[in-house]
């Protein structure tokens, strides 16, 4: 992926040249229909995604519970913390996303510890309003 697209993603913002391009080896950009089931509650984990364009709903146990837009990012509680998708997303938008396979999110943790940090605080807020 461009490195330069990068800096323009919030979660990214403030990045070294040289993180952007370790980051831009990492992830690749996808177009996602609108309707398209991006991940599936109690399904193995495998990818983390950031979107740059569109929205999507998550739903979990039949409930729907977030929207999420540009900026903003999921499939990280299955990489981190289980290895199981804990809820459901599909795009309600057509969609642009940045994706990370788990291989190169694990990459990125012990290489990029500062950005691992910035997920990991926003999965503990997560967690903790699921709780």
């Amino acid at each position: 992926m461009d490195p330069k697209r990068l800096k323009d993603v919030s979660l990214f913002q403030g990045l070294s040249g040289k993180d952007l391009n370790d980051l831009g080896r990492w992830t690749d950009e996808v177009d996602i229909p609108e309707g398209k089931h991006l991940a599936e509650q109690g399904t193995f984990a495998y990818e983390f995604f950031v979107i740059e364009d569109g929205t999507a709903d998550v739903i979990k146990n039949d409930e729907h519970i977030a929207t999420l837009g540009p900026g903003e990012f999921f499939g990280e509680i299955g990489l981190l913390e289980s290895e199981r998708r804990t809820a459901t997303v599909v795009a309600t938008t057509p969609m642009r996303l940045i994706v990370m396979t788990g291989r190169d999110f694990n990459a990125m943790r012990s290489e990029m510890p500062h950005i691992h940090k910035q997920v990991e605080e926003k999965l503990q807020e997560r967690l903790g309003s699921d709780r």
